[in-house]
C-alpha cells in the first residue's frame, strides 16, 4: 500500500529548464497523470508542460497553498535552483512515483 501525505506542491517542466507550472493538489499522482494526458490546466496542455522534477508534501493544506503562492512569486532563477538542488538531471519523477 502506497504512503503518501495529502497535499503536495509540485512543479512541472516541458524540458530541462524550459518551460514551469507549479501547482498544488491533495493527490499528486492523480494530478500528475492529468496534466500528462492534457486533462491539468490549459497552460500546461498549451506547452506541453508534463515532466515533474520537484515536488514537496504536507499534512496541511494551508501549509502546501501558503508554499505554493510562494513559490510562483519567486524569480525564474530561485525556482531552477531549487529544482536543481533536488533533482539536478531534471529526471521525471512520475514513474518512480506511479511504481510505490
Amino acid at each position: 500500500m502506497r504512503q503518501r501525505n495529502p497535499f503536495a506542491v509540485y512543479i512541472l517542466a516541458s524540458k530541462t529548464g524550459g518551460t514551469l507550472y507549479v501547482g498544488m493538489t491533495n493527490d499528486l499522482l492523480r494530478r500528475t497523470w492529468e496534466h500528462r494526458n492534457g486533462l491539468g490546466s490549459s497552460f500546461t496542455k498549451a506547452y506541453t508542460v508534463n515532466r515533474l522534477v520537484y515536488f514537496e508534501l504536507f499534512e496541511r493544506p494551508e501549509e502546501a497553498y501558503q508554499r505554493e503562492r510562494n513559490i510562483k512569486r519567486w524569480k525564474r532563477a530561485w525556482k531552477i535552483r531549487m529544482i536543481e538542488e533536488a533533482n539536478p538531471d531534471w529526471i521525471d519523477l512520475f514513474p518512480g512515483l506511479a511504481a510505490t
